[in-house]
């Protein structure tokens, strides 16, 4: 019985070890949302401090972040729903037709650090005159989508049997026919992993709202940004904000947490 019992309490300390670090960033950026500037900076850090909604009033009165919740909620839908019509028969195609090097070149395209691709699309987009549109953060984002569709779909797809599809084609069906009706229901957890992971990539992504929008289409990182300035920063603010971009990613990965795990872990049992 002693056994047993001092097992779990080192698994749970191990567990503990793991969580705490890892959560205590988002406790942090939680309770400061709550303070003043003065109880943020302060030193020793205040755990017992009177809580103020004032930073949530700047967040949502003060600065347009209506607006930078609808762009983003566009620019996010918008990239990975056209990733997931270019990216699922990609990754169907590489998967049945053993297309590797396919794979890799699209890989080496996500592993970049988007930086390298900032100055080709500012020159394109200015020179479009799509500077400020949704198209222009749309397929920027998509550099960011796609990829990840591809990657998560075409290992999901390589865990269907073959023999599936060509007893409905051999039935009467196209590839296409049977792809669309026997295929991707199929590989729904794996869509839905590719779909939760792309979206929330999208919605976090800073760096090319930064450079190739405007105050039309700029999206809810920037109403972060917003709060620094050469003088100072609005810690309060930039801590309301934070939670309030984070909260729709976390809720949605809750949501599609056993799809998520499920899609990304398919491929690790693959004999």
């Amino acid at each position: 019985m002693k056994k047993p019992l001092l097992f779990n309490i080192a698994f749970f300390l191990l567990i503990l070890l793991v969580v705490i670090p890892m959560l205590f960033p988002f406790l942090w950026m939680f309770m400061s949302s709550f303070k003043t500037q003065v109880d943020i900076i302060s030193w020793p850090p205040k755990m017992i401090f009177k809580p103020t909604l004032r930073n949530f009033e700047k967040v949502f009165g003060e600065q347009n972040f209506l607006l930078y919740l609808k762009n983003s909620s566009i620019v996010g839908f918008c990239s990975v729903f056209l990733s997931l019509v270019i990216g699922l028969p990609a990754a169907y195609s590489i998967a049945r037709f053993a297309q590797k090097r396919l794979l890799m070149l699209i890989l080496v395209a996500r592993l970049m650090p988007g930086i390298s691709f900032l100055m080709p699309w500012y020159i394109v987009f200015s020179r479009a005159r799509l500077m400020d549109s949704y198209v222009a953060l749309i397929l920027s984002h998509m550099l960011i989508a796609l990829p990840v569709v591809v990657w998560i779909m075409s290992a999901y797809f390589e865990t269907i049997p073959p023999e599936m599809e060509a007893s409905a084609m051999v039935d009467g069906a196209t590839r296409q026919r049977a792809f669309l009706s026997i295929i991707l229901p199929l590989s729904m957890p794996g869509a839905v992993t590719a779909t939760t992971l792309s979206f929330i990539f999208s919605w976090n992504n800073f760096m090319f709202s930064q450079v190739l929008s405007r105050e039309k289409t700029r999206t809810l990182p920037i109403a972060v940004y917003n709060f620094m300035s050469y003088a100072e920063v609005d810690w309060g603010g930039v801590m309301a904000a934070a939670v309030a971009i984070v909260t729709p990613a976390i809720i949605l990965t809750m949501l599609f947490q056993k799809y998520v795990v499920k899609g990304l872990t398919v491929g690790a049992v693959k004999g």
